[in-house]
């Protein structure tokens, strides 16, 4: 038990920690890319410890997107700091953009189908009441009927189809900041070597 005590060598080292909450498709880029600022994941926490669960509705399905917490450490003594932390800001800006980038995929789309739902909704809430008037008026309820079908109907086609075109214009953008994630990263790691 002594032999271990005195190869020991009881140097101290300052860290600076971080912890970051990003999307789990993000989280593999983070990894990889924060060593490059001087970053490690601190040994003394989980890997991908902490799981959040965010809930949101998208067009009648309720999904989860699942985040993860990293936690990193860097030494406090790193040369180049400022440099470093600069570029991690850089870094940082990139990861939001993406997100917003991968959430306006969906937010046109999503509000022109409830748009459209809504609308088909009313023409079927004039349907309803056209039934219920006294004497029924038949004619204008089958009159109001048809676009409120089609108006609950045609949503999942719009829906789809905005996606799609937006994904589209979208990707050469997310591919964008990619490149500059890499031109970041790349500059990072020469710093610190």
């Amino acid at each position: 038990m002594e032999k271990e005590f005195e190869n020991v060598n009881m140097e101290h080292i300052g860290y600076d920690y971080r912890e970051i909450t990003v999307p789990r498709e993000l989280s593999s880029l983070c990894l990889d890319s924060y060593p490059c600022f001087g970053w490690e994941q601190d040994p003394n926490q989980e890997m991908a410890g902490a799981r959040h669960y965010k809930w949101f509705s998208q067009t009648h399905i309720l999904r989860k997107r699942e985040t993860v917490v990293l936690c990193f450490r860097r030494k406090r003594s790193i040369s180049n700091k400022a440099e470093l932390t600069r570029l991690q800001r850089n870094f940082d800006s990139c990861i939001a953009e993406l997100q917003a980038l991968e959430r306006s995929k969906t937010t046109t789309g999503t509000i022109s189908a409830w748009g459209i739902g809504l609308v088909g909704a009313a023409f079927m809430a004039g349907s309803v009441f056209a039934v219920t008037a006294e004497p029924p008026i038949i004619w204008l309820t089958i009159l109001l009927a048809i676009p409120g079908f089609i108006g609950w109907i045609i949503p999942c086609f719009v829906y789809r189809g905005m996606v799609r075109k937006k994904t589209a214009e979208i990707d050469p953008l997310k591919e964008q900041k990619y490149d500059e994630i890499d031109a970041v990263c790349e500059k990072g790691s020469h710093l610190l070597h």
